[in-house]
């Protein structure tokens, strides 16, 4: 059974697994499913429609608008963002406000076990890869890579990162190794792999 406080505002047609905890003065709208054993931190607004893994830790006062798809074991930090819009306006040219027909819903994919920091914002039509790590504050426009580690404004890759988190060292000829727990991994092609073993 989930743990829903009584002051989180729950739409009867959302679905949240067994072991949730919704916290204080969140939003969860219609149609959003929210996985197994999550954590939706005080304030948190989930957007219609919105699919949630297992396992995913939502921060106080992140935003997760529809449109947004996060699987299993992700992170989202306190107040980060996930925009739908990439050309949003309050009105159309002839100055009569939107509607919800009046806009294309964007889409953004946060792949297993990957972080998004504090404050950081994504913006829609973005897929963060396996593991990847988006530092506190970052604008994302593009596409992360696996277990890549992007900063700044906008967002580029400055290393990459361990399933565990911790940065990787490169070691040569492809190979890296992470510098907390050992892992060895290998990048062929920009595509970063744990190795088997």
């Amino acid at each position: 059974m989930a743990l829903i406080q009584d002051t989180a505002v729950v739409d009867p047609t959302a679905r949240i697994g067994e072991g949730s905890r919704v916290w204080h003065h969140v939003q969860i709208r219609e149609g959003a499913r929210i996985g197994r054993d999550c954590i939706i931190g005080k304030g948190a607004f989930i957007d219609a429609d919105v699919t949630v893994g297992d396992r995913v830790k939502i921060q106080n006062n992140a935003l997760v608008y529809q449109g947004a798809v996060v699987e299993d074991g992700v992170f989202i930090g306190p107040a980060a963002c996930l925009t739908n819009d990439k050309v949003p306006r309050a009105v159309n040219p002839d100055g009569s406000l939107k509607s919800a027909d009046d806009w294309h819903v964007g889409r953004i994919v946060l792949r297993h076990g990957c972080s998004v920091g504090a404050g950081a914002i994504v913006v829609t039509d973005v897929t963060i890869g396996r593991y990847a790590m988006v530092a506190a504050g970052a604008v994302v426009a593009t596409d992360v890579p696996d277990h890549a580690l992007v900063m700044g404004v906008p967002a580029r890759v400055v290393g990459y990162v361990c399933a565990c988190g911790h940065r990787l060292e490169q070691l040569g000829g492809g190979s890296w190794r992470c510098s907390d727990c050992g892992q060895t991994h290998v990048l062929e092609e920009g595509v970063m792999k744990a190795e088997a073993g």
